[in-house]
């Protein structure tokens, strides 16, 4: 039998290796291209550009009103650069007001210094910039933009007066102005947390010890993220309060793909037992001891929780002394006063735990695990769209339906 004849491409068909990698070459350039550096909105991205330009024209002119001489520039070209990190990435540690301020001030002294010290430009230049980043980073005030604030003395050359006064007016002036500007644009105008301070702002150290706070029993925590960042020896320019809120948040959002779209209206027991706020205590207690119950939600008159009531309510206010039992002391809390005046609590809305926790009946199930694993709740009143009751999800319910979807996953 013959064998069967290999075939041959012609030469011209097979891509030439230089043109494979050009392609590559050529495709790893557009990735590059299309990458957005900064993950914010269209109309995040309007707002902090009318920012960048509302600050710097308010700088320019309070400055030029204030300047005394035409031999000072009335703002210091970092200014600019600095007003882009404030505004575009406010929660990152070079943007806190420490750096900001710190670091821009300090970088301004070294210049001058440095000016007056090396009569040579190009080894000035580099003493600036070499000595400013050092003394940022001693001082733990680093801020890119102040590296070009100390050449700023040296570029106005040997002939140029700028002193030590350059340090109050214009780079002074300048931070002061666009800090202010900062505080006030981030906090009412972009609903930013800024500044934001991290947990290491007191100088206190966190300790990697093997205690778990009450708050961290579940996911990663901030000394997680710390230690994982030391271990790395690099840095993020975000702080790991908001590294720990993203990854929960996207612990979420797998949550949500992995256990499909199961909300609280689909686990939450309806027609559950309420009082209203001037409710006995006597009879809240009658209630919740027939019913056998640990928690009831107070409403108003229209149906809408202004508060929940435990049995550490009602024990809180108990203190016990050397000649009477707790049961004594109990009976007599509870019971109603026959006078007009009372020198205790009488009605359910002097001792409910106000304001409480709701959550909307579309709410996924994913948002409970934090509030119930992290926060200790047991249970948590569930409102429809007009924010009135409609029902509560317990811890048990949670369990419950995480338990049947798994069985019903490894069944399948």
């Amino acid at each position: 039998m013959a064998l069967p004849q290999p075939i041959f491409m012609p030469m011209r068909s097979w891509p030439h290796q230089a043109e494979l990698v050009a392609h590559d070459e050529h495709y790893t350039l557009f990735r590059f291209i299309t990458i957005d550096p900064i993950n914010l909105s269209l109309k995040g991205k309007v707002i902090s550009v009318v920012s960048c330009f509302s600050v710097i024209l308010l700088t320019a002119w309070i400055t030029q009103q204030f300047g005394s001489s035409t031999a000072y520039p009335i703002i210091v070209a970092s200014m600019g650069a600095s007003a882009v990190i404030v505004f575009f990435t406010p929660t990152s540690p070079l943007a806190q007001p420490w750096p900001l301020v710190g670091g821009q001030l300090v970088s301004a002294v070294i210049g001058v210094l440095c000016t007056r010290a090396f009569s040579h430009t190009v080894f000035a230049s580099a003493c600036a910039v070499g000595g400013s980043v050092l003394v940022m980073l001693l001082l733990r005030c680093l801020h890119p933009p102040g590296a070009a604030t100390a050449l700023t003395p040296i570029m106005a050359g040997a002939t140029s007066t700028l002193g030590y006064d350059f340090v109050l007016l214009p780079v002074g002036l300048n931070v002061a102005i666009i800090l202010m500007m900062a505080i006030v644009i981030n906090r009412w105008v972009l609903r930013y947390d800024y500044p934001t301070i991290s947990h290491q702002a007191d100088g206190i150290k966190h300790q990697h010890s093997t205690l778990i706070q009450p708050a961290q029993r579940i996911g990663i925590s901030e000394q997680d993220l710390e230690q994982a960042l030391e271990n790395r020896n690099m840095f993020v320019d975000v702080s790991t309060g908001d590294l720990s809120k993203l990854l929960t948040d996207a612990q979420i959002q797998s949550f949500k793909r992995y256990r499909g779209n199961i909300t609280c209206a689909d686990i939450m027991v309806k027609n559950i037992l309420t009082i209203e706020y001037g409710t006995e205590v006597e009879a809240a207690w009658s209630i919740m001891h027939g019913e056998k119950l640990k928690a009831m939600p107070v409403l108003n008159k229209a149906r809408r929780v202004i508060g929940i009531i435990t049995w550490n309510d009602f024990f809180k206010f108990i203190n016990v002394n050397v000649n009477e039992t707790f049961q004594q002391k109990f009976r007599a809390f509870i019971r109603r006063t026959p006078d007009i005046s009372a020198s205790k609590p009488e009605s359910v809305g002097h001792i409910m735990t106000s304001p409480v926790n709701v959550l909307p009946e579309s709410t996924h199930i994913a948002a409970l695990v934090p509030l119930m694993s992290n926060q200790g709740y047991r249970q948590i009143p569930i409102v429809n769209d007009e924010n009135r009751l409609v029902g509560m999800v317990y811890q048990a319910n949670l369990i419950a339906a995480l338990y049947n979807e798994q069985s019903i996953k490894q069944a399948s």
